[in-house]
C-alpha cells in the first residue's frame, strides 16, 4: 500500500514521537480505523509491561544499561522507521523501559527511602489532573499552545544531547544537575513541559480517532504516551532528587 501524507502531526503535538506523517484513511474500512477506547486499551498493556518491567529490573539492577540501550533503540526504530510495526516494537520498548525505570529507581531509593512512590504517584497524579483539564477544557490545545511547548521540547533536548556531549571532554553544563536554586528551577520548567506535553498527546489521539486514521495508530499513539510518561517520570525522579539532597 502506498503512502503519502494525510495529517501534519506538527499541528498536533510537542511529542516528537508524533510529528510525522501517516497513510491516508480513505481506503480503510471503519473496523480498520483508529478508535478511542481501541487507544485507551492499548495504552493499559504498555503501562502492564513497563510495570512488569520495572519489577524485574527492580529486583536484577544489571537490566538497567541493557534495558535503557534497548529501549531507546526501539523507540528512534518506532518513531521513524517502522511507525505502522508499534503493535510489535512498542510492547517491547514499554518492557525494556521499564526494566530501565525499575534499575533507576533502585538506585535512587538506595539514598532517599521512598523517593519511587513519591515519583510514581506524582507522574500519575499529573496525568489525572491534566487529563481532567483537557476534557473539561480548561487547557485547550491552541495552535500557539502546541508551536510553545514543541519548541520547549525541542530545547530541551538540544541542551541534554549538548550537556552529554559537553560530558566526554569535561564537567557538561553544570546547572542541569545541580540541586542549586538554578537547577532545581530547571527540574521544575521540564517536569511543566513533560507535563503539558500529555495534553497534547490526548488531543492527538482523539482528534486521531475522529479522524479514522488507521488501525496501527492506536499502537502508535499508546506508545507515543508512554515516551511522555516515562519522560515525565524520570525527570519527577531528578527533581524529588534535587529537593532531598538539599
Amino acid at each position: 500500500m502506498s503512502k503519502h501524507s494525510a495529517l501534519n502531526t506538527f499541528g498536533r503535538s510537542g511529542n516528537p514521537a508524533f510529528t510525522r506523517n501517516f497513510e491516508n484513511t480513505e481506503s480503510f474500512s471503519q473496523t480498520e480505523r483508529m478508535t478511542l477506547d481501541g487507544a485507551v486499551n492499548k495504552t493499559a498493556i504498555l503501562l502492564g509491561l513497563c510495570f512488569a518491567g520495572a519489577f524485574a529490573g527492580w529486583n536484577v539492577p544489571a537490566l538497567t544499561i541493557p534495558g535503557l540501550i534497548i529501549g531507546t533503540i526501539l523507540a528512534f526504530v518506532t518513531i521513524f522507521r517502522s511507525p505502522a510495526k508499534a503493535g510489535s516494537t512498542a510492547p517491547f520498548y514499554a518492557a525494556f523501559e521499564g526494566m530501565a525505570l525499575g534499575g533507576i529507581t533502585v538506585f535512587a531509593e538506595m539514598q532517599y527511602p521512598g523517593i519511587g512512590i513519591q515519583a510514581i504517584g506524582l507522574t500519575f497524579g499529573i496525568l489525572a489532573s491534566l487529563l481532567f483539564c483537557y476534557k473539561s477544557g480548561i487547557i485547550k490545545p491552541t495552535e500557539n499552545f502546541r508551536l510553545m511547548l514543541f519548541s520547549a521540547t525541542m530545547g530541551i533536548f538540544l541542551l541534554y544531547l549538548v550537556s552529554f556531549i559537553m560530558s566526554f571532554f569535561g564537567p557538561g553544563i553544570g546547572f542541569i544537575h545541580s540541586n542549586g536554586i538554578f537547577g532545581i528551577g530547571f527540574s521544575l520548567f521540564v517536569v511543566g513541559i513533560a507535563a503539558l506535553n500529555l495534553v497534547l498527546d490526548f488531543d492527538f489521539i482523539e482528534d486521531g480517532a475522529e479522524k479514522g486514521l488507521p488501525k496501527y495508530m492506536e499502537w502508535y499513539g499508546a506508545f507515543s504516551l508512554m515516551v511522555t510518561l516515562v519522560w515525565l517520570y524520570i525527570e519527577i525522579l531528578r527533581l524529588l532528587m534535587k529537593l532531598r539532597s538539599r
